[in-house]
């Protein structure tokens, strides 16, 4: 599973960093790491690949949970995650969608549907 992470300026939108982490056969402390150096204040976009979930620990879930993901404690073996949050915002973030992986729902035997989301993120996120 590849974690694909974008971080933007809050004022301008210009991405800041970005980063992939595999979290199938990859380790979790780089994206701890990561998400650790996250300033406050920025825009933080994931997208899921495969499986998310396989190594991510409580202290990984738990920076997701203070940017605002709601998804992200229930997040299972090849479940498709699409989220935007912020470092430093206090509410559920309105932008995150998530679908389970179900071998009698799935749109592709082994994975389930593609998750499109779209719309304008504003410049704060409350």
């Amino acid at each position: 599973m590849i974690i694909r992470r974008s971080i933007n300026r809050r004022r301008t939108g210009a991405v800041i960093k970005t980063g992939t982490f595999n979290m199938f056969s990859g380790e979790v402390e780089p994206l701890i790491d990561f998400l650790k150096e996250i300033d406050k204040g920025s825009v933080v976009l994931v997208a899921s690949y495969d499986d998310p979930s396989s190594k991510l620990n409580d202290e990984a879930r738990k920076l997701f949970v203070e940017m605002g993901s709601s998804s992200i404690q229930t997040l299972g073996f090849r479940d498709n995650w699409v989220f935007v949050g912020g470092k430093g915002e206090s509410m559920k973030s309105k932008y995150e969608k998530y679908i389970k992986n179900d071998a009698s729902t799935n749109k592709y035997e082994n994975w389930p549907e593609l998750i499109n989301m779209d719309g304008c993120i504003p410049k704060r996120l409350d």
